[in-house]
Parts: structure tokens; C-alpha cells; sequence
């Protein structure tokens, strides 16, 4: 099994999710050892959700999952990136296509992109 570096962290290690094809960073996450044996067995990326202290496997409410394609590892065995294929094309949980849709421009936040989908028709929770 190729082992990380989790203790030196406290448990959880950096994931950031990258679209395989173009290199646009999607999301940052976080995973546990659990997540990172998951993600490896299944070929989907699965997170550790620190709001709801469980395994959160992408797409499993919206259906928009991280196909892995390619996994890189630094030097300190304590972060990854995930290089992934994104169905459905959003990534983050407010439809945008990464969770990075904000820029900051001569002082002030400005959107980047529209929603690829509406999160309280995919999430209605």
C-alpha cells in the first residue's frame, strides 16, 4: 500500500482536485487515510467532509464524480493532487465548474463564470 504522511498532520492531508485535461484547479479538500484507501480502490475521489466528521465520496448527492486519472504526491508525502475527469462538469457544490470562481480585481471580488447547474435543485435538502 503507498502510505502518506498523515500523522504529521493530524490525520488529515491536503487534496487538490485538478481537471486532468486543462490543469484548472477545481477544489481543494481534505482526506484521511480512510478517504485516500477508498480513492485508491474505487478510482473515485472520496474527501473527508470536516463539517460532517465523515467520508464523502464526490458526486455521491449531485452525481458530478472525479473520475482519478492521474495521482501526484509531494516530497513530504502530505499532499496530494488528484488529477481528475469531472462529470457533469461542476465541481463545487454552488455549480460552478471550480470552487475557485472568485477573483479578486482593483480591489474588489468579482464572479468569474455562471453556475453550471442550480444547487438547490441538485441538493434539495
Amino acid at each position: 500500500m503507498i502510505k502518506l504522511d498523515f500523522e504529521k498532520t493530524g490525520g488529515l492531508i491536503p487534496a487538490i482536485a485538478q481537471d486532468h485535461i486543462t490543469g484548472e484547479v477545481l477544489m481543494l479538500a481534505y482526506i484521511n487515510e480512510e478517504a485516500w484507501e477508498h480513492t485508491l480502490s474505487t478510482g473515485k475521489a472520496t474527501y473527508f467532509s470536516r463539517s460532517r466528521q465523515k467520508l464523502w465520496i464526490k458526486g455521491e448527492s449531485s452525481g458530478n464524480v472525479q473520475h482519478i486519472k492521474e495521482i501526484l504526491i509531494d516530497c513530504d508525502d502530505d499532499t496530494v493532487i488528484y488529477k481528475v475527469e469531472q462529470v457533469g462538469g461542476a465541481a463545487c457544490h454552488t455549480g460552478h465548474k471550480s470552487c475557485f470562481y472568485r477573483k479578486i480585481e482593483n480591489g474588489s471580488i468579482n464572479v468569474i463564470g455562471e453556475p453550471l447547474f442550480d444547487p438547490e435543485e441538485v441538493y434539495k435538502k
